[in-house]
């Protein structure tokens, strides 16, 4: 296809993920990839072309809708520039879309770049959404990349005792879990699509986690390696890591850098080149 269909294609991705909301559209891979799946001959077409693709690709559309969200709040036409679940229609500014169809152009050509020209041995859309997310704050945030200071002093990095133990008994559960149906059925995929449907209900309000990185990063481990119980060790990686970037990047800020797509790309380097 045509390179600039391509450009052009990524630009209405990124207008749509900012009209729909950066989370919405990141719901929709989880859906139209789990029908893909059941799709036969043409889940490939959905899954690579579709969910993964210029219409609802997390390198496109949900960087879009972050980006958008976050130039929304600069222009002081929302209160918060990290509520990514909030559909940017809302505002019925054209300028506010435009944003978010250029960084789906930015997230395309990012990807290219990282998988194609670079051949970095990593997950690449999970690194172009990571790098998208500090691109956005750079030009649209007044927080800093690492957010402003803590004004008690008590800005924490690292889990407490009790949110640790939780966090490795979500990432060991859902570790294992997805690692067992990517080694006993091929499909990687599957578990991150599952989890990236459950945001529906935290779209809804419920407080349901993203586990979307614990169960790619342990399914792709447990396919490089052969067993479940790597996967799940990575499942628990997983979870930390995605803590740890969630506080670094995202405390005391006003916009969105999302640690999974952080803890996806950076754990995927690991296993891509070691296992």
């Amino acid at each position: 296809m045509d390179f600039i269909i391509l450009i052009a294609s990524a630009f209405g991705g990124g207008l749509f993920g900012a009209l729909v909301g950066a989370l919405p559209a990141f719901i929709m891979v989880g859906i139209i990839g789990l029908a893909g799946l059941t799709a036969g001959a043409g889940a490939a077409d959905l899954v690579g072309n579709v969910a993964f693709g210029s219409f609802f690709g997390p390198h496109i559309a949900f960087a879009g809708g972050v980006a958008a969200t976050a130039y929304a709040h600069n222009k002081n036409k929302i209160e918060s520039g990290g509520n990514i679940l909030l559909p940017m229609a809302k505002l019925n500014d054209h300028m506010t879309l435009i944003v978010g169809g250029i960084f789906g152009v930015l997230g395309f050509l990012i990807n290219h770049i990282y998988n194609i020209v670079l051949e970095i041995p990593t997950d690449t859309i999970a690194m172009t959404v990571f790098t998208s997310g500090m691109i956005a704050r750079i030009l649209f945030g007044k927080t800093g990349l690492l957010g402003k200071k803590c004004t008690d002093g008590n800005r924490v990095f690292v889990p407490t005792k009790e949110s640790g133990v939780f966090l490795i008994t979500m990432g060991l559960g859902a570790g294992i879990i997805s690692s067992y149906y990517a080694v006993t059925t091929g499909l990687v995929v599957l578990g991150f699509l599952v989890s990236a449907t459950t945001l529906i209900f935290t779209q809804m309000g419920h407080p349901v986690p993203g586990t979307h990185h614990i169960t790619l990063v342990s399914a792709s481990a447990a396919v490089a390696s052969g067993s479940i119980l790597i996967g799940a060790l990575f499942g628990i990686l997983s979870a930390l890591l995605g803590d740890l970037i969630g506080n670094i990047f995202n405390s005391f800020c006003d916009s969105h850098i999302d640690p999974p797509a952080g803890t996806i790309f950076l754990l995927s380097f690991v296993i891509f080149v070691f296992l």
